[in-house]
């Protein structure tokens, strides 16, 4: 893996304004992605992962805004740029593949011209000459026929095909970091794995950096090298997908992936993590993850802050904390 730092969020802050009040959906969040490397960031449903992905995108509308932390792509702190400045930038170094392919594409026009606008808003290419090199996408993710499939309307074509589409428009202008968020929830299982087939041998032959968006961490494990585990929108654990898979630290971490399904549980109850996922209106003191831990202590109604846990891996937990064993 390539050791340079393309992408470095530093204590990421993004809020909601809403009547009931201030939504803190992403809180203090910090990681970074190697250039050419992959990190996937997983956590329930609410944990603040799509937020994450849309704040560096900046495509977080009102009334959602950028409340603090830097977003360092190539050096540059893309949060501090102006939007014409960042529209440069989104689409051609930074692109964005979208959980749900229907609400990425647009109903009324063939998908190969909505690739080609993808291309043409940053290369100055002729209508042909666009038109080829769609082709030439259409056949890198795997679509037969790209030449009868460049004319066709979303509808015509399957889910997988259609997601096949949305990472061809989001590949069209080579860009240095390919962000996927839950590329693969839609889509039924073999589908699922054709994707994830796709992005594993795109990844080795165009050298795109890749941040992966799942609940799903054996989704992860498959595609990333590094994983960053969410909760309640801040970082519980970060580390490489062996420490994360073989040997979880944090309560959540270990609750995540004793929740995965496998062969030997046939005929016995799924495990599960108790309670649900906390109102983010009225998150709890401390640790978000507090109520529900199997191991919470009186310390974890104080915040515990991201630290080196001495293996390579960042921690948010008092378990590991000498403050905890004061």
């Amino acid at each position: 893996m390539i050791s340079d730092v393309l992408l470095r969020v530093d204590d990421l802050q993004t809020h909601f304004r809403t009547r009931a009040g201030l939504v803190r959906a992403v809180d203090g969040v910090s990681f970074t992605v190697p250039a050419g490397g992959s990190v996937g960031i997983v956590g329930e449903s609410g944990s603040g992962k799509s937020v994450t992905s849309l704040s560096i995108m900046r495509l977080v509308g009102a009334p959602g805004f950028h409340a603090g932390g830097r977003i360092l792509f190539q050096g540059r702190d893309i949060a501090e740029l102006s939007e014409r400045e960042f529209r440069a930038i989104r689409g051609k170094d930074l692109a964005l593949v979208f959980q749900d392919p229907m609400s990425a594409l647009n109903p009324v026009y063939p998908v190969g011209k909505q690739v080609a606008e993808a291309l043409q808003a940053h290369q100055k290419l002729s209508r042909r000459h666009a038109r080829e090199r769609v082709v030439e996408l259409f056949t890198l993710v795997g679509i037969p026929a790209p030449e009868r499939r460049v004319d066709e309307y979303p509808h015509k074509l399957s889910g997988g095909m259609r997601q096949r589409v949305t990472i061809a428009m989001a590949l069209a202008n080579d860009p240095s970091l390919l962000i996927l968020d839950e590329p693969t929830t839609a889509l039924d299982m073999t589908i699922q794995a054709q994707i994830l087939d796709l992005v594993r041998d795109l990844r080795r032959r165009v050298n795109t950096a890749v941040l992966l968006i799942s609940h799903d961490i054996g989704v992860v494990a498959e595609i990333c090298e590094e994983i960053v585990v969410m909760y309640g929108g801040r970082v519980m654990e970060r580390g490489t997908v062996a420490q994360i898979t073989k040997d979880p630290k944090h309560p959540y971490s270990v609750g995540l992936l004793d929740s995965i399904p496998t062969p030997a549980m046939k005929g016995r109850e799924l495990n599960t993590i108790g309670g649900t996922v906390p109102n983010p209106l009225h998150m709890p003191p401390g640790c978000p993850f507090q109520p529900r831990c199997p191991k919470a202590m009186d310390i974890c109604s104080t915040r515990p802050e991201l630290e080196d846990a001495g293996d390579g891996r960042q921690l948010a937990c008092w378990l590991y904390s000498g403050t905890a064993d004061r």
